[in-house]
């Protein structure tokens, strides 16, 4: 909810108004491009939709995977990963699931337990070979949370100044698989969060259909506000 003098092009001055972002699409005017590597670009052209939602291609569990999959194919080929020798499982497209990346990131799993999963994908590797694949899921999910963090503390340092406060309190609703299962993607999103909008004090809520339970909340005040203008 937002102030609806601090939202431009809505007329008024009072009250206040729900806003959805739609964050996904942020970086469509080639505003993230500096961020953006090779790996997002071919990601994003394999895409249903290129050119669209780049915000959410780079942090969004439904393609994590293929990100991590499309840096194993360019080490593969300068030979210092699985021996050089280019798989057609690893070719496959969407082979390497997201949730792959929250098992190999455990801390309860060894080195020869990270093997074993990608042996189980066809991927025949060395204990270094299992090491540099644990290293680039670390760095792909890392930014990704950090990328994530970045966009809540940008939102919540915003309403704080809209508001004039000099701290803001504020509870954040989460959702998703890969929140919710990746043993470290919470923490890091709250740390990148504490240290962008230090005058912010968040609090992450984790929520089922997240999004289902919105658009209803956003139906039932529009009907009652319908109901209302027609008494």
């Amino acid at each position: 909810m937002e102030e609806l003098r601090n939202v431009a092009g809505v007329p008024g001055d009072s009250g206040r108004m729900c806003i959805n972002m739609e964050w996904g699409a942020f970086g469509d005017d080639g505003s993230l491009a500096m961020l953006s590597t090779c790996f997002d670009a071919s990601v994003d052209q394999a895409s249903i939709n290129p050119g669209k939602q780049r915000f959410e291609k780079m942090i969004s569990g439904m393609y994590l995977g293929e990100i991590v999959r499309h840096v194993l194919l360019h080490l593969t080929s300068l030979g210092v990963l699985f021996r050089g020798q280019q798989t057609q499982r690893l070719q496959t497209r969407d082979i390497f699931k997201t949730k792959f990346l929250s098992e190999i990131e455990s801390d309860s799993l060894a080195l020869r337990q990270v093997r074993a999963i990608l042996e189980d994908l066809g991927l025949p590797l060395t204990s270094d070979d299992a090491l540099m694949v644990l290293e680039v899921c670390q760095a792909v999910s890392q930014r990704a949370a950090q990328l994530c963090g970045a966009g809540v503390a940008a939102v919540v340092e915003k309403i704080r100044e809209n508001r004039g406060l000099e701290e803001l309190a504020v509870s954040v609703g989460v959702d998703g698989t890969l929140y919710k299962l990746h043993p470290h993607f919470s923490s890091l999103v709250a740390a990148t969060v504490r240290e962008l909008a230090p005058r912010c004090v968040v609090t992450f809520l984790q929520s089922e259909d997240g999004s289902g339970k919105g658009a209803a909340l956003v139906t039932a005040v529009a009907c009652r506000l319908a109901q209302l203008t027609r008494v």
